[in-house]
């Protein structure tokens, strides 16, 4: 197949604003730039739009029920039906970038679907329970309805894993929960950060900072309780939510509650800082990179997308320290160790250069290059030399 002929889908889960997901669909567009986008809802405000390219959506029945911009997790049940009426058949290649429902897009035979995962339904799999509590479902009736809505989305989940030909995880962490969600293998890709938006600076200031939303799973709480037990030490909190009012009873004199700042703003505070704390359980975790560019080191929980991304002080040219608990005593332990150790800001900043949107486009496109060559030798044994169509690097 020519060139020129070559038809690209990109398929989504949801659409709201610019953030993490958004950044990965943005740099796959820019390998692709003749695809088409597909996604269940497309809410995403005039201003935010650049990364779509100008590209229109391609939207579910969901787009058009009521409350689907404010409350579409009421639908949740549909969008399974939802992503499988997106008709793809005209394309050759399908891209999902999915952490819900979008791998589950109906493909046939002649076509290649890879899926870039950002997880697996995490409130149908290991993380049902705590979704469960947090949002007050976990009792009476509403919990029974619930727990089983889960269940017969786990079942379409694992069933709609055989539709793809290729998975890709953004992190070692999301690898293990497909092969436990799916038994199928996945190939590592780490999400593209925006490394040029965050420069080096050396000079470090005598504080520590930590960003994130104030919510219970972000453990925000769990690092103002370690500095409040260690009150030679400054802290800042940037980031608003709904723990705001409990962390403030457990803040200290020596902790700042920043809330939010512009984007200078917050980029200046973390280039100053001593170190970057993070203790929450993610599947990759940008944050923590964007404070490696700026040459700040990290202390961070060492489980999930962390332990891929930072490089702990026993390491050679280390980047920050990791701990093994999300408690106090653990932070303030890692802090301690972290003031024993000479971090150097160039190293930090080497070291977030290989999660730049430069190298993951380079990786993905290598990658679904290699899967479609191979997958028309299969489909078609006589025609081996189709390859796909690449934008140049331009910088």
């Amino acid at each position: 197949m020519s060139e020129g002929n070559l038809r690209v889908a990109v398929i989504c889960d949801w659409l709201f604003e610019y953030a993490g997901s958004e950044r990965v669909v943005e740099q796959i567009l820019l390998c692709y730039p003749q695809a088409d986008v597909f996604a269940v809802t497309d809410f995403v405000p005039p201003e935010q739009r650049g990364f779509l390219q100008g590209k229109p959506v391609k939207t579910s029945f969901i787009q058009r029920l009521p409350l689907a911009r404010t409350r579409f997790w009421y639908y949740l049940w549909l969008m399974p039906l939802a992503i499988e009426q997106l008709d793809v058949s005209g394309y050759d290649i399908v891209i999902s970038s999915s952490h819900a429902v979008s791998k589950g897009v109906l493909v046939g035979p002649d076509q290649l679907h890879i899926s870039y995962v950002h997880s697996p339904l995490r409130y149908a799999w290991d993380m049902q329970n705590t979704y469960l509590v947090q949002s007050g479902m976990d009792k009476g009736l509403i919990s029974a309805a619930a727990r089983y809505m889960l269940h017969k989305l786990r079942l379409w989940d694992a069933r709609s894993a055989n539709g793809v030909d290729h998975f890709i995880a953004n992190s070692g962490f999301i690898r293990r929960r497909i092969a436990k969600a799916y038994r199928r293998e996945a190939t590592v890709i780490h999400p593209p950060v925006d490394i040029d938006g965050f420069s080096m600076v050396e000079k470090k200031g005598d504080y520590y900072v930590t960003v994130a939303r104030l919510v219970y799973y972000k453990h925000v709480q769990t690092i103002v309780r370690a500095f409040a037990a260690m009150p030679d030490k400054k802290l800042i909190v940037i980031g608003e939510g709904p723990e705001r009012k409990q962390i403030e009873t457990l803040a200290t004199p020596n902790i700042t509650l920043a809330g939010f700042l512009s984007a200078e703003e917050l980029r200046r505070t973390i280039q100053g800082a001593r170190a970057f704390v993070f203790a929450a359980l993610e599947d990759f975790g940008i944050a923590p990179v964007e404070a490696q560019a700026c040459g700040t080191p990290v202390i961070a929980y060492g489980k999930g997308g962390t332990a891929e991304t930072v490089r702990d002080g026993q390491m050679v040219h280390p980047t920050g320290v990791l701990f093994a608990e999300q408690t106090p005593q653990a932070i303030c332990d890692a802090v301690a160790r972290f003031e024993t150790l000479d971090i150097q800001p160039q190293d930090c900043r080497a070291h977030a250069e290989q999660f730049s949107a430069t190298h993951f486009r380079k990786r993905f496109r290598q990658f679904v290059e290699a899967r479609w060559q191979t997958f028309q030798a299969s489909v078609n044994p006589h025609d081996v030399s189709a390859s796909v169509p690449v934008e140049p690097e331009t910088h």
